[in-house]
């Protein structure tokens, strides 16, 4: 097969947080971007829902010649990631590989903690799945995880209130109530890829002594490893350094929201998952 880029997807803008911090630590590659916006919020839909959008979105990867796509959407990865790689990508193709954020995520955080007791912080889909709690169980035996559904905090970024004093109220609330359940919590995982960009707010209403974690820079070093342990899926994705965005919903919309999560000016283009 020839070379392509890698692709990143998500429902909407929040991966671009992750892809930005791919790109930072493997600049070297190509990468497509695929943002489901016409269909976001993943996070409230059900299990069904979102396997059936996600699988129709890495399909949309393969048919453009990818080989390698990252679920930078914690949803997706939680709710469709295992179903696809372990029913879909034989029929998909074998040499094709789909990997999620979760499970790097989950390979590291119980480390981070010297208290054994973490607390994740979700979208109400993320947090009903209890897919961190499992997998960080399976790293970290010990540890005790908590988690507090975050529903409001999304549509905060999206409406650009993620700065606002109205933002304050919900991310108060929410802290409160995650360390209500555990005072003993010491590292906080934020869940979401919309997240960092709550990031100062978050900060400013967290205990100090608390380590908060966002996921971008540990999906990237993930990916630089794992294309180090498989030389033969480094070698089908194309390293011109290369970066192409695609939407599912209004580009202008894509382009002035996507901006502030991928931090740099980018332009999109529309695209259809059923072309």
């Amino acid at each position: 097969m020839e070379p392509a880029p890698i692709g990143i997807f998500d429902s909407g803008y929040g991966g671009l947080t992750v892809l930005k911090e791919i790109k930072a630590v493997l600049p070297q590659y190509d990468y497509l971007y695929l943002g489901d916006n016409a269909r976001a919020p993943y996070g409230t839909r059900s299990f069904d829902t979102v396997y059936a959008y996600t699988l129709e979105s890495v399909k949309w990867f393969f048919n453009h010649g990818c080989q390698l796509v990252v679920l930078a959407c914690n949803t997706a990865s939680a709710k469709a990631l295992r179903s696809i790689q372990q029913k879909d990508l034989e029929q998909l193709g074998k040499e094709k590989r789909v990997l999620g954020v979760i499970r790097p995520t989950a390979e590291t955080i119980g480390a981070l903690s010297e208290t054994g007791h973490i607390g994740v912080m979700g979208t109400s889909g993320t947090v009903q799945s209890g897919s961190y709690v499992i997998e960080i169980k399976k790293y970290f035996p010990a540890v005790k995880v908590n988690q507090e559904a975050c529903p409001i905090w999304v549509p905060l970024v999206e409406t650009n209130e993620n700065k606002s004093p109205g933002a304050d109220y919900f991310i108060i609330q929410h802290i409160e109530n995650l360390l209500e359940k555990d005072p003993k919590i010491d590292t906080i995982l934020l869940a979401c890829t919309h997240y960092p960009l709550l990031m100062d707010k978050i900060r400013q209403f967290t205990p100090g002594h608390i380590r908060i974690v966002s996921q971008g820079n540990t999906v990237a070093q993930s990916l630089k490893n794992y294309l180090l342990r498989h030389p033969e899926m480094d070698g089908n994705c194309s390293k011109n350094g290369g970066l192409q965005f695609f939407t599912t919903g209004d580009v202008v919309d894509f382009e002035n929201h996507g901006t502030s999560f991928f931090g740099e000016q980018i332009k999109a283009q529309k695209t259809s998952i059923f072309q």
